[in-house]
């Protein structure tokens, strides 16, 4: 197997310096190179930190023997014929209306996802399982194409994209907005899965796995996040995980506003468990100190923050003495914008409850909250995706309010708050990552 340098790595020195990955970092080589074997020391560091993704073209999909699917229903039809000829699992996890077919298992109570999936994975015989979610619109060619990253023997699940296909029939606006901003769309570029990384984890709604890789399988204890979990429980193993949004996937939307918020609202409870397991993997941000500091004081939108933001702007630029002066500016400024984004999301997604409070009571925490608003909505209206600005705006506020009160809900309930803690980080010369 090959790998080439990924597209948005940039090249310096005439090719001999590479700057990219996630998170940034910079490798120099001896001598210009574009495409090396994934079994020398430069494929396998390419591959690790997201410098090179791996050429796929030549290599043949697992053979349909090799894969059984596995899907977990809850009052939701399936489309068993889509897959064919793959062998699918239908866990019934307590449906009111019992799913028919013959290779049907039933829960006669809800017992969740993770153990209807354990159910599922406990009956495979063949080398590889795909996880796939009933909502989920897919065929048997798109989990078989996925099947090519085996070919690196350290990989041990592979995810494709999955986008919102903005429900049956008619859209709501929620609708157009969910095929949009999926909360499960990670975006087009091909990465490494790992904490602290562009692509930081992969939901279950479709998920290929090595069988023997997988052990007892998901957490039956958590009821939200058990496929976060699964994949840092891997990574955390020495095992490779990998996003492959050259295959696409589709995904129904919630029919109603309520139920798509309850998803959101969800999604936000799961992190207080995922923190007690995994700790600062799970935090809501990743802040440099000195960055952070200038961030915040952009957003009070006093004329002293513009030189506070200058200094610290050239601070960082001098913490990349290797980079040309062009690409050490481009970085440091980049890196300043990625912390008041962080910051902004914060204020209005993660903490916004504390948010709405100190606003309500303090003249500057308002002016600083209503700065942090502003930026995310002119960031978000900067991407609009074909959306009108008031779909855009309304989704995004309510799915933000929604995931927030969730993620506060699950940190009371646990009595743990790891999760709102935002996490330190530092450059360092050999790993120039200011963000």
């Amino acid at each position: 197997m090959r790998v080439r340098l990924a597209d948005d790595v940039r090249r310096h020195d005439g090719g001999r310096l590479l700057v990219g990955g996630s998170p940034l970092i910079t490798q120099r080589l001896r001598r210009p190179l574009t495409e090396v074997d994934a079994d020398t020391a430069v494929g396998q560091r390419w591959l690790d930190t997201g410098l090179g993704v791996p050429v796929l073209d030549d290599v043949a999909p697992a053979s349909p023997a090799d894969l059984t699917v596995v899907v977990p229903v809850l009052d939701d039809a399936v489309d068993v014929a889509a897959l064919a000829p793959l062998r699918v699992i239908v866990v019934d996890d307590g449906s009111r209306v019992p799913v028919p077919g013959a290779d049907v298992v039933r829960h006669e109570e809800n017992r969740g996802p993770a153990e209807a999936r354990n159910t599922g994975l406990a009956r495979v015989t063949t080398p590889l399982v795909a996880f796939v979610d009933a909502d989920v619109v897919l065929t048997a060619d798109d989990l078989l194409a996925l099947t090519r990253h085996f070919a690196d023997p350290r990989v041990a699940a592979v995810a494709p994209r999955v986008r919102g296909t903005g429900g049956r029939g008619h859209s709501a606006w929620w609708q157009r907005y969910d095929a949009a901003f999926s909360p499960l769309d990670l975006g087009a570029i091909p990465a490494p899965v790992r904490p602290g990384s562009r692509v930081a984890y992969l939901p279950t709604a479709c998920l290929v796995a090595r069988t023997d890789a997988l052990g007892d399988g998901f957490d039956a204890s958590l009821r939200l996040g058990e496929d976060v979990d699964l994949v840092w429980r891997l990574v955390g193993s020495g095992h490779r995980v990998r996003y492959d949004p050259s295959v696409v996937v589709g995904h129904r939307t919630r029919g109603s506003l309520r139920g798509w918020l309850g998803r959101y609202l969800a999604y936000g409870s799961s992190g207080a468990p995922l923190a007690a397991r995994h700790g600062g993997a799970v935090a809501p941000a990743v802040l440099n100190p000195a960055l952070a500091a200038a961030g915040l004081a952009m957003l009070t939108r006093r004329r002293w923050a513009l030189p506070v933001a200058a200094a610290v702007t050239a601070r960082a630029m001098r913490r990349l003495p290797t980079l040309p002066p062009g690409e050490r500016a481009r970085l440091a400024a980049g890196a300043l914008g990625w912390s008041v984004r962080q910051e902004a999301s914060l204020a209005a997604r993660h903490w916004w409850p504390v948010a709405a409070i100190a606003a309500a009571v303090s003249p500057r925490a308002r002016r600083i909250v209503t700065s942090a608003v502003a930026a995310d909505t002119l960031i978000a209206l900067a991407d609009r995706r074909g959306l009108d600005p008031l779909t855009l705006i309304a989704g995004r506020r309510l799915t933000d309010l929604a995931y927030g009160s969730g993620l506060w809900l699950g940190c009371l309930r646990a009595r743990n708050f790891r999760a709102l803690v935002p996490r330190a980080q530092t450059a360092s010369a050999r790993n120039p990552s200011i963000r």
